[in-house]
């Protein structure tokens, strides 16, 4: 198995509800990505950088995950996303001409409302890099798979597709 570096940056999938104002708030920890983690037999690292809702993520967020992409001595990465902007970041990253290989992924309902889909998407990350060869910037999410130009998010339909 492939070693890899998962980067939690935040969006849906991490979100939880707050009782006190009625908002889905992102939660700054790993403790999502680490319950799903610990079904599978090897280590993975999990590293927390930017915590926000994909709506919210600046340039600047983007400067900082593509700068901890090229500083970190992996070559493998699944990247914890907001769906919102999740194609805008691919593409920050492919333009980088990054000669790793990035996998994206995240949920269109918060692993604390339905852990189903987070985890089905993470495993599908997961599994989807394991078999990726080819250096490039990918999206894992409703069990559609491919290069970022392919797999878009469908707003009508709630959902990705592979187009």
């Amino acid at each position: 198995m492939k070693k890899l570096l998962i980067i939690n940056t935040g969006g849906t999938f991490n979100k939880q509800y707050n009782p006190i104002d009625g908002t889905l708030d992102v939660i700054q920890d790993s403790s999502i990505v680490d319950t799903i983690l610990k079904k599978w037999l090897c280590e993975f690292e999990v590293l927390n950088i930017i915590g926000k809702d994909s709506l919210d993520m600046t340039t600047q967020d983007r400067m900082e995950l593509l700068a901890t992409i090229n500083m970190s001595d992996y070559d493998d990465f699944i990247v914890i996303h907001g769906t919102d902007t999740m194609e805008l970041t691919a593409e920050y990253l492919a333009d980088a001409e990054i000669e790793k290989r990035i996998v994206l992924t995240g949920a269109m309902v918060p692993y604390s409302i339905d852990p189903t889909e987070a985890a089905a998407n993470m495993a599908s990350a997961i599994g989807y890099l394991q078999r990726q060869d080819n250096d490039g910037v990918y999206i894992a999410m409703n069990g559609v798979f491919g290069n970022y130009t392919k797999v878009k998010k469908d707003r009508v339909k709630g959902k990705f597709i592979y187009r």
